[in-house]
């Protein structure tokens, strides 16, 4: 190792906000810059993004990281990208963008994605993945059989993140971690399976797949374009980098199935690197990780983007209900008997039925705002019970702990909730924005500093609070959650009834 510190900068894109982090080689978070992700949506259930305004909006945010940390770009050693998993992004024949991104908490797709789930048993055996509705298949078959004229001009296929690389380098490569976690990629051999892109009707895209990279692989430098836009110095190296999931359990050092990782953002997701791969009725998912472990997923777009979206509503003009400061002291001084309302936080989508949507039930007239607040931080939690409790029937025992990640760290009452609700001891650490840390383990590991992310763990993060679960709490939310699922239960069969009615309205 040289003397000189190494810096890495990690582009983290969110479904809800795009951040720039610069961290050093000892794990010391030097600046964040960051924006919010301009989600378009042209109708119900279309979430989109400009790919052309968020390049623009991505080498601002780069400038003002450097300026913060009082750097300039031939200081950095190091650039990965980081995204949200699934969604679709893709270039046209000449290598350019000619369509708008689709982000993850799109659902556009989700009675095709119904279909394909009926029949997946045909293909579990080769990607070891469930149907969800924004992964690249279905949402390529939505665009063939709704934007055919589109989906003709589709030349290359690509992952957030490798988007985004694409924008820094000119390279057109897809990291193997994200395409494996989108049902394109045989899980024995690591590579692109015919037989997947057959099974969804779209055996044409199988020559639009990029080369499949390695997380921690470099994957050229940045060009003068680039550095144009974002300040950075032309000829940077940069990693292919990995989806947020990924990035956040390598921060938080789940390395092995003695830890569980929870993000607590847009998405709702929960994984253990495991040596072996869920079965089929686990309901969960698997993909590669950059350990070369399997990741077992159980995720949905069912966590904190729910509570941003009440806030809003909850007024006439759109702003904010209540600051986080007021809601935080809420939390404080009320507890698991406070509301008797309950939240269903399907805003964006479902983690029991695709056709689920969200709802409060058990409002009265005699409700109050703090309780239906209350309650929504509740569902929030007992939606990512519902996953954890898939993870355990997996792994068939506890976990020593679990570790969190994602918006919901900024309120520690809120982590306690987790615990309580999970019944489990809940560790935080101490950087902030957990997807720039594994960004710059990712490279980190892939410049040759450290020899794996373990070493990279022990030198560039570490623990800095944990909550342990309040018993009597645990009792309340036990009781709670068994109502929950119940009603969920009931609601099954009423889902598909509440589609058909919203359709014929759109139409």
């Amino acid at each position: 190792m040289t003397n000189a510190t190494k810096h890495f900068l990690t582009i983290d894109n969110g479904g809800t906000n795009t951040k720039v982090i610069i961290v050093d080689q000892d794990g010391r978070q030097l600046s964040v810059s960051s924006f919010p992700t301009d989600a378009i949506e042209r109708r119900p259930g279309f979430r989109e993004v400009n790919p052309g305004q968020m390049w623009r909006d991505i080498g601002k945010a780069v400038k003002a990281a450097l300026e913060s940390a009082g750097l300039d770009g031939s200081q950095i050693d190091g650039v990965v990208p980081v995204g949200h998993g699934k969604g679709l992004y893709v270039l046209g024949k000449d290598g350019k963008p000619f369509m708008d991104g689709i982000l993850s908490s799109d659902s556009r797709a989700a009675d095709l994605a119904n279909e394909f789930e009926s029949r997946v048993a045909e293909i579990y055996p080769i990607s070891h993945q469930h149907v969800m509705v924004m992964q690249f298949p279905v949402l390529l078959r939505w665009l063939k059989d709704n934007e055919p004229e589109q989906y003709a001009r589709i030349g290359h296929v690509l992952s957030n993140k490798d988007f985004i690389r694409h924008f820094l380098t000119g390279e057109i490569l897809e990291e193997r971690g994200d395409a494996s976690g989108n049902n394109l990629v045989n899980l024995e051999t690591g590579e692109y399976d015919g037989r997947l892109f057959d099974f969804f009707g779209i055996p044409e895209m199988l020559e639009c797949m990029p080369k499949l990279v390695s997380a921690t692989d470099r994957c050229g430098s940045i060009t003068a374009e680039a550095a144009a836009n974002t300040g950075l110095a032309e000829g940077t190296p940069v990693y292919a980098g990995l989806f947020d999931i990924d990035a956040c359990a390598l921060a938080t050092g789940v390395l092995s199935d003695d830890i569980f990782s929870i993000t607590a953002g847009t998405w709702n997701i929960n994984v253990f690197p495991s040596k072996t791969m869920a079965p089929l009725d686990g309901g969960c998912m698997n993909s590669v990780f950059p350990t070369a472990d399997t990741l077992v997923e159980a995720s949905s777009p069912t966590s904190a983007g729910n509570l941003d979206y009440v806030l809003r509503m909850m007024t006439a003009d759109g702003s904010k209900a209540a600051s986080y400061d007021e809601l935080g002291a809420m939390l404080e001084r009320t507890d698991a008997k406070y509301t008797d309302v309950l939240f269903l936080p399907f805003l964006y989508g479902s983690n029991v039925n695709l056709g689920a949507e969200g709802a409060f039930i058990g409002l009265r007239s005699s409700s109050e705002r703090d309780q239906l607040l209350r309650a929504v931080y509740e569902g929030v939690v007992f939606a990512h019970r519902h996953h954890v409790e898939q993870l355990l029937r997996v792994l068939g025992h506890k976990p020593k702990a679990i570790r969190i990640s994602g918006g919901v760290c900024n309120s520690d009452p809120w982590v306690q909730m987790f615990a309580d609700v999970l019944n489990l001891p809940v560790e935080t650490v101490a950087v902030t924005e957990l997807g720039g840390l594994g960004g710059a383990m990712c490279a980190a590991v892939g410049s040759g500093l450290y020899g794996s992310f373990q070493e990279a763990f022990g030198n560039m993060s570490k623990l800095a609070k944990r909550f342990e679960p309040h018993a009597d709490q645990t009792a309340v939310y036990d009781r709670k959650f068994e109502a929950y699922e119940a009603l969920l239960t009931a609601l099954d069969g009423g889902w598909a009834a509440l589609r058909d009615m919203q359709n014929s309205l759109e139409r």
